[in-house]
This record gives structure tokens, C-alpha cells and sequence, in this order.
């Protein structure tokens, strides 16, 4: 990779590292050793609860979400800087392939010197319909990775955008909640419907488009297989196809589940998510320019 490219694209992996580590060891520290002590667990058992305590801890409850708000937002980068990748080894990767079958050819070639050229013409295209490869040496069919890695990137965008938004809305709407003069912990009329969209927007659109992401990412390296990516970037498309999974039941669940604020599986789709942005983020900052 040339350096300025490779340069951009740690910048970003840089960034991508504080918001994988902020929602892989912050956000949950917050969660355990913080607010766990001062009755955050229990306070979310009714909307009375859980309006009283953040009215009496305004300021941690507000630390809790501006770390989970910034971790998201930290990762804006990722898809496009993945997708990047993943074209600029497409490229490189089928050139060499190319590269590596016209030697082949040549030795073929010097092999067989006796062959007429109207049969060394034939086989040619013979050859070209078994691999399936045009004149240019690239594939029929690379527009079908091609294309599902700009959706990978497109939902992955769009995932992380609705993502930001869900939680900066809930966050706003919770606190001028508390924020209103009268008896503590007492419930807005409309509270049960606000914060169900917000969770439906966070962790059912911004959680199902990260799940398509991921899956459409797993399976762009996954199909290419070892001819393209070494062995570290393989096992980190099957992670992605797992994340993905887990990410995606985490959004039925959401959706299905009235009133809830979060399901089972949404914390560990958080950390997958989290985890495997970390691991990427390692690797690109350990990127060498050729």
C-alpha cells in the first residue's frame, strides 16, 4: 500500500481503537464498578425507578452515556476505511494472480513451441472460460464482491449514524425528564412510546444495518478465501459472519419485545461489535507500506 493511503486509513483505524476500547472495557467498567454500586441495576426495573435514580445521579448517568455516545461515534470511520481495504486487496490481490498465471502461461508457452497459433488461440479462450476471466485478467463476477462490500459500508455508516442518534435522543429525552419540576420519578405521559422508538432506533435499525454490515464484510474476505487475505483477516471474516448473528437476533428481540430498553442479546452484540472493531483496528495500525 502506498503510504499516504495507508496513512489515512490508520488515522482512522486510531480513532476506530478509542471507540472499540471506550465500548469494550469504559462503558461496561462504568456499568459494573459505578453505577452497579449505586443501584443502576435495580432502578431499571419500572420507568418510576429509573427517572428517580437519574435524577439523583444526573452526573454519572450522563458520563454513562457520553462514553457510549462517543464510542459509537469514534467508529464513524470503519465501514469506508474496511471497504477501502478490501478494494485496494481485490486489486493488488488479483493482479499478482494475474501476474502469477501469465508466467505460467509463458512457460507454457515455451514448453509447447510446436503448437500452431490457431490452437494456442482456442485454448486461450478455453482457458479464459474455465477460470472465468476476461482479457483484463479480473474475474466475470467481481462485481458481486464488489458490490456487496459498498453495501457492507453503506449499512455499516448508516448502522453506526442511527446508532449515535438513538442513544443522543434517549439521553436528551431522559434527562429533560428528570429535569421537569414535580414529584421524583414521575412518568411523562408519552414515556412508554418515546424511549421504545429510541431503543427500536438504536439497537433495531442501528443494530439490524450493523449486523447486514458485518455479514456483507465476512462474507466479501470469506468468499475470496486465502488466495487474497492472509490467514488473520479470514478468521476475522468469520467473527464479523458471528457478530453479525448475535447483532442481528439482538434486533427481533428489541423490536419484539414492547417497552423494553434492551434484550438479552444486546450487550454481548455490543462487545462482539466492539471486539471485532478492536481487532481491526490493531491490524490496520499494524499495516506496513509496501
Amino acid at each position: 500500500m502506498q503510504r499516504s493511503f495507508l496513512g489515512r486509513l490508520q488515522r482512522t483505524a486510531l480513532f476506530s481503537l478509542g471507540g472499540a476500547l471506550l465500548l469494550l472495557l469504559v462503558v461496561p467498567a462504568l456499568q459494573l464498578l459505578v453505577l452497579g454500586p449505586q443501584g443502576y441495576g435495580t432502578a431499571l426495573a419500572s420507568p418510576q425507578s429509573s427517572l428517580a435514580w437519574i435524577q439523583a445521579h444526573t452526573v454519572l448517568f450522563l458520563l454513562y452515556r457520553f462514553a457510549l455516545l462517543l464510542g459509537f461515534t469514534l467508529l464513524l470511520g470503519l465501514p469506508f476505511a474496511l471497504f477501502r481495504i478490501i478494494v485496494a486487496q481485490e486489486i493488488i490481490g488479483r493482479a499478482e494472480l494475474a501476474g502469477q498465471e501469465e508466467d505460467e502461461e509463458e512457460d507454457e508457452e515455451e514448453d509447447a513451441e510446436e503448437r500452431s497459433t490457431p490452437e494456442n488461440e482456442k485454448k486461450d479462450q478455453q482457458g479464459q472460460a474455465e477460470t472465468g476471466q476476461d482479457v483484463n485478467g479480473m474475474p466475470d463476477f467481481a462485481w458481486r464482491g464488489k458490490g456487496f462490500a459498498v453495501l457492507a459500508a453503506w449499512t455499516g455508516l448508516a448502522g453506526l449514524v442511527l446508532s449515535v442518534a438513538g442513544v443522543l435522543i434517549s439521553t436528551i429525552y431522559l434527562w429533560s425528564s428528570t429535569s421537569t419540576p414535580g414529584v421524583p420519578g414521575q412518568v411523562p405521559d408519552n414515556f412508554a412510546n418515546v424511549t421504545s422508538i429510541c431503543a427500536i432506533l438504536t439497537y433495531t435499525l442501528g443494530g439490524g444495518l450493523l449486523a447486514l454490515s458485518c455479514i456483507f464484510f465476512g462474507l466479501v474476505i470469506a468468499r475470496s478465501g486465502r488466495k487474497l487475505w492472509p490467514d488473520g483477516w479470514i478468521a476475522f471474516s468469520y467473527v464479523a459472519l458471528v457478530t453479525g448473528a448475535i447483532t442481528s437476533g439482538s434486533a427481533v428481540q428489541v423490536a419484539f419485545i414492547p417497552g423494553s430498553d434492551q434484550a438479552t442479546l444486546t450487550t454481548p452484540a455490543i462487545f462482539l461489535f466492539a471486539l471485532w472493531s478492536l481487532w481491526f483496528s490493531i491490524m490496520v495500525i499494524r499495516l506496513k507500506a509496501e
